[in-house]
């Protein structure tokens, strides 16, 4: 059967002429204007932790706890599971779309230039925001050992913090592996002598379980503080979506996008969440 023009409607007309329409050729790309994809997929691990797990656990988790008291752990664990989601479809996108390398990218695919053009500014205005954020709490942190004052302290952060992000990507991928090595070992390292402490094993008066509802109950603030405290908790997980940014300066971003997404959230999540459920357990909120 063949169709005439009278026969479209014009959204479906405008369409067709649309897609009958050549597209313009894209200029030739010589080898030397491509990315050197040097990260391995331990760089990109390690990035991606690094990224997550910062000022948002150390420092911004007693926001959350203030708000919910010990049930901001659920708040947590609600958060992480939409971000675990949205990170599988990540994954899942990378495979459909192998020629995407940008989370934005991908927005704009799935959901229109509009999609992609608010997502891009979005993140382009929360890291303009949350890195003098970082640098203000690690200048908190550093000011307990440096007797400077904290703009001194924090200026200094963010010096070096702009220096490293001008180096090299196989630079700063190596850079950035040893800095959140050490971060993950800390926490770790915190993990395990605050869960003795938990347990009874270095606490002299036992287990400290009962902080967990001993001072006004499990969610002494109520239910709705539980469920207002996701939107505090996300700006802490912002950074699990650098798995697709890292992933382009990789040798097989695909696969590096598609093993990263699932795995890395697990991790960040892990973290997370033990170590705020024995914050919540040691310290009477």
């Amino acid at each position: 059967m063949r169709l005439n023009a009278d026969d479209l409607t014009p959204l479906t007309r405008h369409r067709t002429v649309r897609a009958t329409l050549p597209f313009p050729e894209r200029p030739h790309v010589t080898e030397s204007h491509e990315l050197s994809r040097t990260l391995l997929p331990r760089h990109i691990t390690m990035i991606t932790i690094g990224g997550v797990i910062g000022a948002g656990l150390f420092v911004g988790s007693s926001a959350a706890i203030a708000a919910a008291g010990p049930a901001a752990l659920l708040s947590y664990i609600l958060a992480g599971t939409i971000v675990f989601i949205v990170m599988r479809m990540l994954g899942e996108m990378a495979i459909t779309h192998p020629g995407v390398r940008t989370f934005t990218e991908f927005s704009r695919a799935g959901l229109g230039d509009a999609a992609g053009f608010i997502a891009g500014w979005l993140y382009w205005y929360f890291w303009i925001v949350v890195v003098p954020i970082e640098a203000i709490a690690g200048a908190q942190i550093l000011q307990q050992w440096i007797n400077l004052p904290m703009w001194q302290i924090g200026l200094a952060l963010m010096a070096v913090m702009t220096a490293v992000n001008l180096l090299s990507a196989r630079s700063y991928g190596e850079f950035d592996f040893w800095l959140s090595s050490i971060k993950v070992a800390a926490i770790i390292a915190f993990i395990l002598v605050a869960a003795a402490f938990a347990l009874g094993l270095t606490s002299p008066h036992g287990a400290t379980f009962a902080n967990l509802t001993d001072h006004g109950g499990f969610a002494p603030k109520g239910w709705v503080p539980v469920v207002a405290t996701v939107t505090t908790v996300f700006f802490s997980l912002v950074g699990a979506e650098i798995t697709t940014v890292a992933a382009a300066e990789s040798k097989e971003p695909e696969k590096a996008v598609v093993r990263m997404a699932t795995t890395i959230t697990w991790r960040i999540l892990l973290f997370y969440v033990v170590s705020l459920g024995l914050i919540v357990c040691v310290v009477a909120w």
